[in-house]
């Protein structure tokens, strides 16, 4: 249907035309008002406390003692039993939030302003490998890490970026590309030209000398930095897209760590859901996939926007590291989802595939046509609370997802 591929043609002007820019990092009650105590925004589609996992409950318990609104985890756990916290998802807030993906009214979220269209998209800051809360992580370490990013790292950064006058993202992700990165499991080329760009703003802002090292340290030792960026880099392209009539591009993927969910732009901010699936990929030493909790997090919207799996090309030091098979095959990744996608991003090419745009807007007609899911490189969470990281790999998009929204879709254009 002509009126179809219009719409379609829109929805991928509208990726390809938008301006992020990193503005600012500010207090998630400053960049959504109506957050509120006792109020948890979580990765994924939305979920009640009896069905979610292992690490989702570890990264709530120990969220509610950072905030305050528990004594310790047990207690955490029992009010959670007892419903005294209100979930809802972090898209339906304009925000996203890896893995477990907590967002709550005291911690510092990073600012991405889209320019073309004036819309705004949130997620926290990056808090580094291993132990850490977005893989379920809750201990005291963990606890002290988010207070420093609260009181400490976040406002200094926020002048910082103020005083640099922001970071244009496009550009900035362009030179990643090129320099290895696919801007889901590896950061590292990203993380180092955002700490190129804003260190002599942070030197300019922050008096304290200790201060500052530890800053600069942070981000120069933590190579998954870039990450969250990217996230809210691609919420704040994919929002314009949606809601745009006869439109069959997926404009959200996202994973609770028991549900996969999918949203498309021309059936509105419906979630089209179903069981999330296995990593396949490589584990830290002492860890097998007996320890593996299903795919998480909201960080899949990099792979919406033509990045990750989909970039894997440009990136083929990823492709052996998540398991995906010899660098060599890397590029086969990205002209796989060449086939379920409208078009490519001539603005971010892979320069090994002779200048490739990464493929660009994913089509549930296509995904559905081909039998082939979206790629996603992702990391891999122990299934208990309060382990964290334990591997990193490949995973599938569960393909019931893009079954169910296509049938929608095609009762919402007047096809039966």
């Amino acid at each position: 249907m002509q009126r179809i591929e219009d719409a379609n043609d829109e929805a991928l002007q509208r990726m390809l035309s938008g301006d992020p820019v990193l503005v600012d990092v500010v207090p998630a009650t400053e960049a959504i008002p109506v957050l509120k105590e006792r109020m948890i925004l979580h990765a994924g589609p939305p979920i009640e406390w009896g069905r979610m996992c292992g690490p989702m409950r570890g990264a709530i318990c120990g969220i509610a003692v950072f905030e305050g609104w528990a004594e310790d985890l047990e207690d955490a756990g029992k009010l959670a039993d007892a419903g005294a916290f209100e979930f809802h998802p972090n898209h339906h807030f304009d925000a996203v939030g890896p893995m477990t993906g907590m967002t709550t009214i005291s911690q510092p979220l990073m600012v991405v302003e889209n320019r073309t269209f004036g819309n705004r998209a949130y997620c926290a800051v990056n808090e580094g490998l291993g132990k850490v809360m977005r893989f379920g992580g809750n201990d005291a370490e963990v606890l002290d890490r988010l207070r420093w990013l609260r009181d400490e790292f976040g406002p200094a950064l926020g002048r910082a970026i103020r005083q640099a006058g922001g970071v244009p993202l496009k550009s900035l992700t362009a030179r990643g590309l090129t320099m290895g990165d696919e801007m889901h499991q590896r950061n590292v080329a990203c993380s180092g030209l955002t700490l190129r760009a804003l260190a002599p703003a942070l030197a300019e802002t922050t008096p304290d000398s200790a201060a500052l090292s530890k800053a600069l340290a942070f981000i120069g030792g933590n190579d998954q930095f870039y990450l969250n960026i990217a996230m809210a880099m691609g919420k704040s392209i994919m929002d314009p897209v949606r809601g745009i009539d006869a439109s069959s591009i997926v404009t959200a993927m996202s994973r609770n760590g028991t549900d996969f969910g999918i949203r498309v732009s021309g059936t509105g901010d419906r979630w089209f859901t179903a069981p999330v699936e296995m990593p396949e990929g490589l584990y830290f030493p002492g860890f097998t996939e007996a320890d593996a909790n299903p795919d998480m997090g909201d960080s899949t919207i990099v792979e919406t926007m033509g990045l990750g799996g989909f970039a894997m090309g440009a990136s083929p030091a990823v492709a052996g590291f998540v398991g995906a098979g010899a660098a060599s095959e890397a590029g086969n990744f990205t002209r796989t989802m060449s086939e379920i996608t409208v078009g490519e991003n001539p603005e971010w090419s892979i320069p090994s595939m002779d200048y490739q745009g990464v493929p660009t807007g994913i089509d549930i007609r296509m995904v559905v046509e081909t039998g082939l899911a979206p790629t996603i490189n992702t990391g891999i969470a122990h299934k208990e609370p309060g382990i964290g990281q334990v591997g990193a790999g490949v995973v599938r998009a569960p393909m019931a997802c893009f079954e169910q929204a296509l049938l929608a879709f095609a009762e919402s254009v007047g096809v039966s």
